[in-house]
């Protein structure tokens, strides 16, 4: 009895230590901490506005069988490419390779053809594949080329903000000793929903030129892409084709993973967001989830390049100080999901708001369900592809991003499930 007494108040010192670190850790890095929160809520004011065109869209939406299963994707193509993109500045900062001024020409120059080819290329992937799986499962969607048309011309136009949207963070992270992996990831998923879902529904214009434009459109797309690709792969620059070989396999991958869950929202509209509040709250809460692993995978893969982490099968005193902060961030982010969420509803027209504890009780609980997915997924992700000589930078945000775009939409489907809201 006496031993067992002892034994608990060990436990109990431990567990006090163990808080104690976690505490003081969250002060050491408080800094990161501002300039996370911060990227957080801006990212979230941008995705409820996002949350908003896409409700206040629907009947736009409807009229062009395929979009929805399309719009995951293309959103997050955006967010893997210029996270990713985002993720090695901010490596190249960290170990001087980053010179701000050399846009044409060396290891700047390298990243910036190497995202834009990888933007052509992932946006004739996300219409071919949102077709094909669309038409897969049974859901009624217009012709490939048409799709391809559209994802392609809103893909482009998004990119093209998105590039210089990270390129300014980049410069701005450089001259003030920010580091880039707090603010990079929440800021280009926010920026990529925010810009993309609009460019994507003006996109869908060209399909009223008729059918033969739209076709032809895409054709050039799906040719151009194929071209940009092969000569990706076997430009002069080894470092740019091994940059190409590695982001080109993980992104096809994860163009499938954010086509599968587009269609799992399109297959769920009906049974699952009835309550137009709560489609409202889908772009922010997957966004967020997406963020919140990107920052993950992007921290992780800086001090694995540095050799602050080692790269260990489970993670080691570190890593779990990071996936402690990503906690905090994730408890905070998603009260502040639920809570922006009700507010958006009930300013949207003909949008019928449920209660704010019921909206915040499903983004926390939904958030319960992420949380653990993300961050091992973040962790495995970063390491795994160090251990086997891959740039963690290239893989991390990529496979964590389109991860959460398809596991953020079921853990969203769960809770508002489980708490039987909207049925």
């Amino acid at each position: 009895m006496a031993r067992a007494g002892r034994d608990r108040a060990s436990d109990d010192r431990g567990g006090r230590r163990v808080r104690t670190g976690y505490v003081a850790y969250w002060r050491a890095e408080a800094a990161s901490v501002r300039a996370s929160l911060t990227a957080l809520a801006v990212g979230l004011l941008a995705t409820l506005v996002a949350g908003g065109v896409l409700a206040a869209s629907a009947d736009r939406i409807t009229a062009v069988p395929g979009l929805l299963a399309l719009i995951p994707a293309a959103i997050g193509m955006r967010g893997s490419t210029f996270g990713a993109f985002g993720s090695r500045l901010s490596t190249g900062i960290l170990t001087g390779e980053y010179r701000p001024g050399a846009l044409r020409r060396g290891w700047l120059g390298r990243q910036v053809r190497a995202v834009t080819v990888l933007s052509v290329v992932s946006s004739a992937q996300a219409g071919l594949l949102a077709w094909l799986v669309a038409a897969a499962v049974g859901l009624p969607t217009v012709g490939p080329l048409a799709l391809v048309a559209v994802s392609l011309l809103g893909g482009l136009a998004a990119s093209a903000v998105l590039l210089a949207v990270v390129l300014g963070l980049a410069r701005r992270a450089s001259r003030r000793g920010w580091s880039l992996d707090d603010v990079a990831a929440p800021v280009v998923s926010a920026t990529g929903d925010l810009v993309t879902l609009p460019a994507l529904l003006a996109a869908t214009t060209v399909l009223d030129a008729g059918a033969g434009v739209a076709d032809a459109v895409g054709g050039i797309g799906v040719a151009v892409g194929l071209v940009a690709a092969v000569l990706g792969v076997r430009d002069p620059d080894p470092r740019l084709r091994r940059l190409l070989r590695e982001s080109l396999a993980v992104l096809t991958l994860a163009v499938g993973v954010d086509v599968l869950a587009g269609v799992a929202i399109e297959a769920r509209l009906e049974q699952q967001f009835t309550t137009a509040a709560l489609l409202v709250m889908l772009p922010p809460f997957v966004a967020k989830c997406g963020a919140l692993g990107g920052m993950l995978a992007s921290r992780l893969s800086s001090k694995l390049h540095v050799g602050t982490l080692a790269p260990s099968r489970w993670p080691g005193a570190q890593a779990r100080l990071d996936v402690s902060l990503t906690v905090l961030f994730a408890a905070l982010t998603f009260v502040g999901v639920g809570a922006a969420a009700w507010l958006a509803a009930t300013l949207v027209p003909d949008v019928a708001a449920l209660p704010l504890a019921t909206t915040i009780a499903v983004a926390l609980l939904a958030g319960a369900f992420a949380v653990p997915i993300l961050s091992t997924v973040a962790y495995a992700a970063a390491t795994v592809s160090f251990r086997h000589g891959l740039d963690p930078d290239n893989h991390g945000i990529p496979i964590v991003t389109a991860t959460m775009d398809l596991a953020g939409v079921l853990c969203l489907v769960a809770a508002v499930t489980l708490l039987q809201v909207g049925g």
